[in-house]
This record gives structure tokens, C-alpha cells and sequence, in this order.
């Protein structure tokens, strides 16, 4: 029996057409004008309605201490919300085996309904992690790595220790993430903040200013164009930090630019409101000006941002951001948004004609699955690539609310926003998962993806 999806307007990112689809045993096994249907082919009618490639959300925080989402719940918010494969963070422990933590992450993630991959957190330097990189890569498919330039008590490094592990990525074939904040001079910033009883969520805004994410960019990419080795900018919030993006690309060093749906929609303006609700809004880096973000759309438009990522972390509010309403450096930060982050790009991008709709493809799927070695498996619409699929409807409409959500926290971030189009369909691996926003497929279905390594 072959699944048969017919009349919808195929999007890839380079073009949009229509077509019929046929998918056996999960891949996508022929494209062309008409499909001959037989009587016990499954047929679906997507007329009038486009198809694009499943979404890949390459930044997600599923299972993490303190925060409610599982991969069971975090996956099922990420299909209902058209993502059909995931990258989540594997957390680091320090004198631990890479490769052992790895494994106790792949347990965790087998409640998935959708593919899954990891990028290894790294937050020291030693013979055993050096060597373990080359492991993880030949051995377990995870192509990429994390580095933090902040957070001194816990995961960050420093430059010495990021040229060791950039230079032994560039042997492995890994590509280096790297999120970029001046944590030692954060840290000082919030001392000061505090003794000047400067504890309102706003000042976590000012502590972690612009100047000190774009100073730590350029510093990163420095060091990878040294090298000469891949390295991927996570959750890019201003114009200053985009902007050494941009020299970099010019100049030809193999930089990746990623922004969240958050630092394109919403600003600080969140965090100046009554603390009780402003404390809901603290990330990490935080949200920037509006200013910031239109030169975010900007850099879009022109091709400088390769992806987007959610950079879902499902902190609680109660005996969670709650805890921070008097001292903004209590709140856990990250927000929740595995679920809405496909929507929103398309209204704010699309819907809004910032972004055609081939740009919205590279945006949420293909640029993921080439960087990160899952490409033409994932991230495209042809023959011999998986049936990861997401239907979705132009014309109708729905409003974002937390009483609808699949993702476990109490409150949405998003809450009573309008998005035009709606997703009514989502397929993986050719199997109809999610339909009319209900889940329709069991747990643990989902697929641990050994990816290639960077080669480019």
C-alpha cells in the first residue's frame, strides 16, 4: 500500500509547485503531475494547501533539570507544531564520559513520537574529551558540539580551552556551537546591579548587555577562522553580534548564523512589566530592542541567518519563574516555545511578506539538516528523502493559547496571538502523526539519527 498526497503545492527552498506525492515504506518514492491511484492506496487531498518539509527545531532542551517537558511531551508540542525532527542538548558533567552521558540522553529519548539527534555540551579540556570527540562523531553520529563563553560556575570556557576543542572538532568532522556572552564580564555587571539593589527583571537585560554578546561573537569567530573550522552561533539577539556574522561571511570563514522566533517577535519591553508576568520572559541571551530585531529580519532577508531554533526550555512558573519576582538572577531562564516557533515564522515572516516561502523552508528545515549532516534524509521534498511532511493551510487561522498546548508548562509566552495559516497535517517517516492539531501517534516511535560528518 502507497500513501498518495495529491493537488498540493510542494515548497522546497529553491521552488514551489504543484504535484502529486507518492511515499512507500516512508520515503518519498516518486513526484510528478498525477499519481495512478490503486484501491488500497491511502489518498490524501492537500489542494489548495502547501507541503512543506518536515521542520527541524536544531535547538531544543528537552529533559532538563527543572523543567516539565520530557521528550514524550517536548516532541508531541514539536509535531503538533510541525517539527518532525529535533536536535536537543546533551547536558555536560564534568570527569564524566561523553560518550556515557550520550547514552543515558538516548534513554531518556525514547518516549519520542519524532527523530531525534544531540549536540554533546563540552565544558572541559583533557586527553579523554579530546579523544572522545573523534568517538562521537565515528561511532555515535553526533557531528556537533556546544561550547559556553558564559555561566563561570557551570559550563563556561575559556579561550585556551575553546581553541583545543575547535581545532580537535575540525578533526573530527564536528561542527562547534557556540553561545556567545562575556560571562566574567556578566557576572561583574550583575554584582554591581545587586549592590545597588537593582533586582527588577529588566536589570537581567542590562547585565547581559549587547556589547558583551557581540564582543564574545567576534572573539569565537576568530578563533574558528584560526582554524579554519566550522563554527555555528547559537540564538543570535542584535545587531552588533550580527553583524560580526556578517564580516565573517564575507570574508569567507565557515560561520552559521541562528536566531529564536522570540528575539524576532518579542522585546525588553517584556521585561518592564509588573515582575509577577516580566519574569516569564527571562532568557538567556535576553530579549534586545526593537531595533535589534528589525535589523534580525534584515539579515534574514538578505541570507546572513541560516536557521532558526526554539530554544525550548520549559521552565514552570510556579516553584520556577516565580522564584525570581524580587531578585531577577533567581529566575531559571529559557523559554517555551518547541510548539509555536514553525507558526510563528510563518505569520511574522511570510504571512507579513518579510520572507518568501522557499526562504521559510531553509529557515525551518534545510539549512539544519545540511549543517548538521542530515541532508537530503531530512530537509527536502524529492525522491529518496524521508516522508517527514507537513500540510498546512493558508487560508485559516488560529490563536495561540496555553489551554491548547502540547508543551507542560503553565503559560505560553505567546499567549492570545493571531497566527494566519494552520497546520493540518504532519507526517513522519510517511506516517500521519498529528492531524488537525491532534496526536494521533504513539510514543516512542520516533527514530535516534546518526548524522554525517561536516565536510563542506
Amino acid at each position: 500500500m502507497s500513501l498518495i498526497i495529491k493537488g498540493g503545492n510542494i515548497v522546497t527552498d529553491s521552488d514551489c509547485f504543484n504535484a502529486d506525492l507518492k511515499i512507500v515504506d516512508g520515503v518519498i518514492t516518486s513526484i510528478s503531475s498525477s499519481q495512478d491511484v490503486k484501491s488500497n492506496d491511502q489518498v490524501i487531498d492537500a489542494s489548495e494547501q502547501y507541503i512543506f518539509p518536515g521542520g527541524i527545531d536544531p535547538h531544543t532542551h528537552l529533559a532538563i533539570p527543572d523543567t516539565v517537558d520530557d521528550f514524550e511531551s517536548g516532541t508531541k508540542a514539536a509535531a503538533a507544531g510541525g517539527i518532525t525532527t529535533i536536535i536537543n542538548y546533551v547536558d555536560a558533567v564534568k570527569g564524566h564520559s561523553l560518550i556515557e552521558t550520550l547514552k543515558e540522553w538516548k534513554q531518556k529519548a525514547e518516549p519520542s513520537i519524532i527523530d531525534y539527534g544531540f549536540h554533546s555540551i563540552v565544558n572541559e579540556v583533557n586527553p579523554r574529551v579530546l579523544s572522545e570527540l573523534t568517538d562521537l562523531a565515528s561511532e555515535e553520529g553526533v557531528t556537533s558540539i556546544k561550547l559556553f563563553m558564559a555561566y563561570p560556575d557551570a559550563n563556561m570556557i575559556n579561550d585556551e580551552e575553546m581553541y583545543e576543542l575547535m581545532k580537535q572538532a575540525k578533526k573530527s568532522g564536528i561542527v562547534t556551537n557556540i553561545h556567545a556572552e562575556n560571562g566574567s564580564v556578566i557576572e561583574l555587571l550583575i554584582e554591581e546591579s545587586l549592590k545597588k539593589e537593582h533586582t527588577s527583571p529588566i536589570y537581567h537585560a542590562y547585565t547581559r548587555p549587547a556589547e558583551m554578546e557581540a564582543e564574545a561573537t567576534h572573539r569565537a569567530i576568530r578563533i574558528a577562522e584560526l582554524l579554519n573550522t566550522p563554527a555555528y552561533i547559537v540564538h543570535i539577539t542584535c545587531e552588533e553580534s550580527l553583524k560580526q556574522v556578517i564580516e565573517a561571511k564575507k570574508r569567507g570563514v565557515p560561520i552559521y548564523g541562528e536566531t529564536c522566533p522570540h528575539y524576532l517577535i518579542l522585546t525588553e519591553d517584556k521585561l518592564k512589566q509588573d515582575a509577577a508576568e516580566a519574569v516569564k520572559y527571562i532568557c538567556s541571551p535576553p530579549l534586545r530592542t526593537r531595533k535589534d530585531q528589525e535589523f534580525l529580519w534584515e539579515g534574514i532577508k538578505d541570507h546572513w541567518i541560516d536557521t532558526i531554533g526554539s530554544d525550548h526550555a520549559s521552565h514552570p512558573y510556579k516553584d520556577g519563574k516565580d522564584k525570581g519576582i524580587n531578585n531577577f538572577t533567581k529566575v531559571p531562564n529559557g523559554l517555551p516555545s518547541i510548539g509555536d516557533s514553525f507558526s510563528l515564522l510563518y505569520h511574522y515572516g511570510v504571512h507579513e511578506k518579510r520572507i518568501s516561502l522557499q526562504e521559510f523552508v531553509k529557515l525551518t528545515s534545510s539549512h539544519s539538516a545540511k549543517i548538521f549532516g542530515l541532508y537530503p534524509k531530512k530537509g527536502a521534498i524529492r525522491v529518496g528523502s524521508d516522508a517527514d511532511l507537513v500540510i498546512f493551510d493558508p487560508k485559516l487561522s488560529r490563536t495561540i493559547t496555553a489551554q491548547e498546548q502540547y508543551q507542560s508548562t503553565e503559560y505560553n509566552v505567546y499567549e492570545g496571538t493571531q497566527v494566519k495559516g494552520a497546520i493540518t497535517h504532519v507526517f513522519s517517516r510517511g506516517e500521519l502523526i498529528v492531524k488537525n492539531r491532534e496526536i494521533i501517534a504513539e510514543s516512542g516511535r520516533g527514530q535516534y539519527l546518526y548524522r554525517e560528518k561536516y565536510n563542506k
